[in-house]
């Protein structure tokens, strides 16, 4: 046994050596995950279940480096095991672990669903990975995972669950260094899901842009701002040429992404759709 742990000690320096040294991203993480695996199965021939634990915890941290989700939750899932076997102090540990690997399946899983457009699978499975990464205070993950859920839903139409979602991010995002620059462009997704939702309801898409000026002050100066004022005065005017011109001029100093895309000519349909109705009538 103790020639075991010699050597398991000894993988790990290694690995911990390809971790610090020199070489290409993706191939070091790939030689110190061989070496850390190998340091756990060596410890786990000892039957020293903690630094086995340890050992697989490491074995995942490089898989996650190595962006290989399904791996790292294996790894996550293995060492559980491991700090099952020992004493009562390191329970916490191993519930965290089990936690952990649940999350990075169930986020496979959305992502599984979402690469084959099940987008209503993909909702249900992304809210609980959220749930899972609110669990354990990871905030990022769980707010792209709840961006996730608004851009699925926004696409079925549900698009009052996706302004919830919006809103609530950016307004958390407000008081983090980090995340405060990400508000407008939280802002302009709710809005532009506002604008399908209202349907040429003004006074509604007028109102949101209020709350979104109390909520945050500065977002009035932005061309985030600027973008579904001139489209909510386009509707008001039932101007198709006005709407168009608004996105084209917002669109070629920032390029708007395919799903803002797909939304922006849901409200320019509607609005043809109405001026044509119009027209009939006169």
């Amino acid at each position: 046994m103790a020639d075991q742990i010699a050597r398991g000690e000894e993988l790990e320096k290694k690995a911990e050596k390809k971790l610090n040294g020199w070489g290409l991203f993706s191939s070091k993480y790939e030689d110190a995950a061989d070496l850390f695996d190998k340091a756990a199965n060596s410890f786990k021939l000892a039957k020293s279940w903690d630094q086995a634990g340890s050992a697989y915890v490491k074995l995942a941290n490089c898989y996650i480096k190595s962006d290989s989700k399904h791996e790292a939750a294996s790894a996550y899932a293995d060492a559980a095991h491991c700090y099952k076997k020992t004493n009562t102090k390191v329970c916490p540990t191993r519930v965290w672990c089990v936690s952990v690997s649940d999350m990075f399946r169930t986020l496979e899983i959305a992502e599984l669903c979402e690469a084959e457009q099940n987008f209503e699978q993909a909702i249900d499975y992304y809210e609980r990975a959220a749930d899972l990464f609110d669990s354990e205070e990871v905030t990022t993950s769980a707010n792209q995972c709840k961006q996730k859920i608004a851009q699925f839903a926004a696409q079925l139409e549900q698009y009052q669950k996706s302004i919830e979602i919006y809103e609530f991010i950016a307004q958390k995002s407000l008081n983090n260094n980090l995340l405060k620059y990400g508000v407008k462009g939280h802002l302009l997704n709710a809005g532009i899901c506002q604008l399908c939702k209202g349907k040429g309801d003004v006074v509604a898409i007028s109102n949101a842009l209020e709350r979104y000026q109390d909520m945050d002050p500065t977002f009035s100066g932005t061309r985030e701002y600027r973008l579904l004022a001139d489209l909510a005065d386009a509707i008001d005017q039932e101007d198709v040429a006005k709407f168009t011109d608004a996105v084209k001029e917002f669109d070629s100093m920032t390029q708007l992404d395919a799903w803002k895309t797909t939304l922006l000519l849901r409200v320019k349909e509607a609005l043809k759709a109405k001026e044509l109705e119009e027209d009939d009538l006169t």
